[in-house]
């Protein structure tokens, strides 16, 4: 990440009735960046609530048999780990050593291999010509399962070209291949054809190659961002004078659908640009040259609306939290250094929003926000508010911003000294600021798409987030209801679907020993995976969540005698038997009252999922698939956000004007005419599919009056001022860091009055660390966000 990646972070402790909990105060700069008991072995159980245990026997000699080391007899410092396509077993693991001498760095990299899901590896460091793998380019690995793999070796300054090694074959063998370039960032794969890569140059060009990389051509020159489009289609800033920094804000926007054959010109005095969804965002310099505009095309760029957001200040925000298809969550800065803001919700163009969450914790540009997309079950999200007192809480959604509330108090728990009550409280979640703020917090909270309805997160029972170490929760319907899981803080892994959870305690001293679970959280059982203890270092599981094995990754010795080293352990002999039809039940989604008709109904309809009873010790298997039978509700109130210019006060389902915008019309551009908003204050929620009911009308009067934008007319290009472009793109269930660009946007309000509004950039998750203005690549958890930068005016879009 690039220096001006991040930027203020804020801490602070917040006392609230004797007890420490997590606030907010002062915000300052910063450069840069229960669980059971009983004996080893596995037969000694206990249930976090007290209950005995007993329904798994022969866990020793299961797991013993089936529990693999290996150790890495080398001096490194590092470890990277990657999954080589699905259900393959394939593991590449990348040691490095470096050290940084005076002038240069001398490095020394090796290669491991395992096809049996890390039970083996094999040294395969040869097939790279013991070449020193750069690895802030990370391990780039194809999508699909088309076996490919690209590694970036280190060359002399003085090479004409950079050097990568390229497989096709799962790795298993490997094929030098020299550049005439100088990759700048990790080379990245066409979407759907993994023959087809895309690279930028050191020197600015932008290259491709057709063939899996055995031959390059540079398609253009001048080039500052690139990205791959739907089908063949590439997205490009230039610069047209000096270079990226230099002519920021005059950068062209173009794209190819041929690979360079042709180019079309789609915009002018580009600041930066973006993907997210189906939307493509830039951000538009004005006549003046001193404020941007935001502007989204659903059409590849071939028209553009402009984006109507609420008015912000000079030292505020925008930051795009989640987005798909159909809807963006953004959040808002309030002015002011206050810590929080509000976040609001699109309609499905991407082009109006109305408020969702007000007092939404999120520190600076490039700080830390704990929102949360709970993926086990759709429409739920999870983040914390900063409340009047400065102590942090969590609430959730269930309904895609909707609504928010509290998370309910867990069962057989007592609210800590941050609550009046010691029995009225919440649950309070631990997240990325929780984790940014070096609290005792290992991981953040884990769900699954097939892992239906189960959620894990470390969490304190209380008025407020506790700064005292957390225990960790489990909700098995999606953040409904809430139980503790494990006392005290651990490392956590979804396995077979849901079928079985794994844990390790997060502690300073050595550990040997795992726990994990058959019935989602409620009995745990210990096994004793080695007779010397290892600093443990972290959990490894296949992504997806449906293997049945799990590496714990540690070392033994000190700094000069260090040795990496992994336990493998395969639980599929434990959970022998396949389940059945008998081991399975029907749970309706979203269910409080089954007396009421509409009950489960959620976005305007029902979903009955087929689920594993928590009884059952069986193995789901690697062909299970999620099964849910749908049913279409009537719409309510609850189906519909608050229009543009109104909003829900607390605890109310009735949409009220904003008191600023009360008595006066909406005037506003849509589809490239200004038109004039009649509403009832209500529109559907992106993606309801509630049918008859209640039904709020919207009326939208076309004035026909033009109102496009000329700002990305190419015919308008001026000369020169640009710098790094920033990129939007969509976040995955997991989010990373990224750098930012200030995108303004002008709305047309209360008559014609312009409104400045702030807009950011999204991030993409990748596979290797990016430089500035250009994707941020990782493949792990959401990296740290840390960085300085002074641009108080930056926006932040992850």
């Amino acid at each position: 990440m690039g220096p001006r990646g991040a930027a203020r972070l804020a801490l602070g402790l917040a006392m609230a009735l004797g007890a420490a909990a997590l606030g907010l105060r002062d915000r300052v700069r910063h450069r840069v960046p229960r669980g059971g008991g009983g004996g080893g072995g596995g037969d000694g159980v206990a249930v976090a609530g007290g209950e005995a245990c007993g329904g798994l026997r022969g866990v020793p000699a299961a797991l013993g048999n089936n529990t693999h080391q290996c150790v890495f007899d080398d001096l490194s410092g590092s470890v990277s780990l990657s999954w080589v396509g699905d259900n393959t077993g394939v593991i590449l693991v990348l040691t490095t050593f470096q050290v940084p001498l005076v002038i240069m760095s001398f490095g020394q990299s090796k290669l491991y291999r395992s096809e049996d899901y890390g039970k083996t590896f094999k040294d395969i460091t040869s097939l790279i010509n013991n070449t020193f793998i750069r690895t802030e380019f990370g391990m780039a690995i194809g999508p699909e399962n088309s076996g490919k793999v690209i590694l970036t070796g280190d060359v002399s300054g003085s090479s004409r070209g950079g050097r990568i090694f390229r497989s096709s074959d799962f790795a298993k063998n490997f094929v030098q291949t020299d550049l005439p370039f100088h990759p700048l960032v990790q080379i990245t794969y066409h979407p759907q054809n993994s023959d087809c890569l895309l690279a930028l140059s050191t020197e600015n060009g932008l290259w491709v190659s057709r063939d899996f990389g055995e031959k390059w051509e540079e398609i253009h020159k001048a080039v500052c961002l690139a990205k791959w489009g739907a089908n063949d289609t590439i997205f490009f800033t230039t610069y047209l004078n000096n270079s990226c920094k230099a002519d920021l804000g005059l950068l062209e926007l173009k794209k190819t659908s041929d690979f360079g054959k042709a180019f079309k010109v789609i915009g002018t005095k580009i600041y930066s640009f973006g993907l997210g969804g189906r939307f493509l965002f830039a951000s538009v310099m004005t006549e003046k040259g001193t404020t941007r505009r935001i502007h989204v095309s659903l059409d590849q760029g071939e028209t553009w609306n402009m984006a109507q957001l609420p008015s912000v200040g000079h030292e505020q925000f925008y930051s795009i939290l989640a987005a798909n298809d159909d809807l963006v969550f953004m959040h808002v800065d309030e002015p002011g250094d206050t810590g929080f803001g509000t976040i609001y919700t699109s309609d499905d163009r991407g082009i109006v929003y109305s408020k969702s969450l007000e007092r939404h914790l999120y520190t600076t540009t490039g700080g830390e926000t704990d929102f949360t997309n709970v993926t086990s079950l759709r429409g739920i999200y999870i983040t914390s508010v900063l409340s009047e007192d400065n102590s942090i809480q969590s609430v959730i959604t269930f309904d895609r911003g909707g609504e928010w509330v509290p998370l309910r108090k867990p069962k057989n728990t007592t609210c800590d000294s941050t609550a009046r009550s010691r029995e009225e409280c919440s649950l309070h979640i631990h997240a990325s600021y929780s984790i940014s703020q070096k609290l005792n917090v290992p991981m953040a909270p884990l769900s699954e798409p097939n892992a239906v309805g189960i959620v894990i997160a470390h969490g304190s029972v209380g008025g407020a987030i506790s700064v005292m170490s957390p225990d960790v929760y489990i909700s098995d319907d999606g953040g409904y209801t809430w139980a503790r899981m494990l006392e005290g803080p651990h490392h956590y892994a979804i396995l077979d679907s849901g079928g079985l959870i794994v844990a390790i305690e997060h502690t300073s001293q050595p550990v040997n020993v795992i726990e994990f679970s058959t019935d989602e959280g409620q009995c745990w059982y210990k096994y004793a995976f080695s007779k010397d203890p290892i600093f443990f270092t972290g959990l490894a599981s296949e992504p997806g969540a449906r293997s049945m094995n799990v590496s714990i990754w540690g070392f033994r010795g000190n700094f000069l005698s260090r040795k990496w080293v992994s336990y493998t352990i395969d639980f599929s002999e434990l959970l022998s038997r396949t389940c059945e039809d008998k081991d399975y039940t029907i749970w309706l989604a979203h269910s409080s009252d089954p007396s009421d008709p509409s009950d489960g109904c959620i976005l305007g309809y029902k979903e009955q999922y087929r689920r594993l009873r928590k009884s059952s010790v069986c193995q789901n298997g690697r062909d299970y698939m999620v099964t849910k039978q749908p049913s279409v509700c009537p719409c309510t109130l609850e189906d519909f956000l608050c229009d543009f210019g109104y909003y829900r006060p607390e605890n109310q389902s009735v949409c009220v004007e904003q008191p600023e915008l009360k008595g006066h019309d909406l005037e506003f551009c849509l589809y490239g005419r200004r038109e004039l908003l009649k509403t009832s204050g209500y529109r559907k929620i992106p993606g309801d599919k509630c049918l008859g009911g209640e039904s709020p009308s919207r009326k939208e009067t076309d004035m026909k009056k033009k109102c496009t934008s000329n700002f990305l007319n190419p015919s308008q290009l001026a000369a020169s001022t640009s710098s790094t472009p920033i990129i939007l793109a969509v976040v995955a269930v997991l989010l990373v860091t990224a750098v930012a660009g200030v995108l303004l946007v002008k709305k047309y309000v209360c008559g014609g009055r312009f409104l400045v509004h702030r807009y950011s950039v999204l991030r993409q998750h990748a596979e290797a660390n990016g430089v500035e203005g250009m994707d941020a690549l990782d493949a792990g958890t959401p990296a740290g966000k840390g960085g300085y930068h002074d641009d108080s005016d930056e926006d932040l879009l992850e």
